[in-house]
């Protein structure tokens, strides 16, 4: 960890992000982004109860169109591995630039017609909301019926992945793989449900 991390975090708690999307905008996990967000930021100030965490910036990426579309053709000829698809849920929000660049190219390269849909996780909703589970948004293209690629950028513990799963089986589909851009556990597979990775990072202690 190191001041800036724990900087950005105090920015985006005053912005109003909850727990949950601070730890989606820093790719760290829940607890790393609690702990973010008590420390003071005194240069003297003793920290105690790091949690053990890496954190991924993967803005170079994401600061360009070009490069995230050459990103997500990789992951997207990977999940082809599995066969088919008829739609794919990006999971809210840095999965959806990902899940939209899959579908086009599955359309152009593959002949597909990909549907989109979004999944909002429970961790985004605001703190005091008695919604328990995520789910999946009715602005866009239902999963009923469809064999279904799941997208994300970053798998820390693999709730999120797990609760999305569960949300496309509640509404009628059947997820086939989940697509990360990088794995942060070594998760081979979730809820029977195979997981890709263009990257893994593993902690060696």
């Amino acid at each position: 960890m190191n001041r800036e991390l724990i900087k950005k975090a105090h920015k985006l708690r005053k912005q109003g992000f909850t727990v949950g999307e601070i730890a989606d905008e820093l790719n760290v996990s829940m607890d790393t982004a609690q702990w973010l967000n008590v420390q003071k930021l005194d240069k003297e100030e003793k920290r105690e109860n790091v949690p053990v965490d890496f954190a991924i910036n993967w803005n170079s990426l994401g600061g360009t169109s070009s490069r995230l579309r050459h990103v997500s053709a990789a992951l997207g000829d990977m999940a082809l591995a599995h066969g088919e698809v008829d739609a794919i849920v990006g999971i809210a929000v840095s999965g959806i630039p990902f899940a939209t660049m899959i579908a086009d190219f599955l359309d152009l390269e593959e002949g597909f017609i990909t549907a989109l849909s979004v999944f909002h996780p429970v961790k985004h909703r605001k703190e005091g909301d008695e919604v328990l589970e995520g789910t999946i948004s009715e602005n866009f293209a239902s999963v009923s019926g469809k064999r279904v690629i799941i997208v994300d950028d970053v798998i820390t513990s693999g709730k999120t992945v797990t609760s999305a799963i569960q949300a496309i089986k509640d509404n009628g589909g059947e997820p086939i793989v989940v697509t990360v851009l990088i794995d942060k556990v070594g998760i081979s597979e979730i809820e029977g449900v195979p997981v890709e990775s263009l990257i893994q990072v593993n902690r060696l202690d």
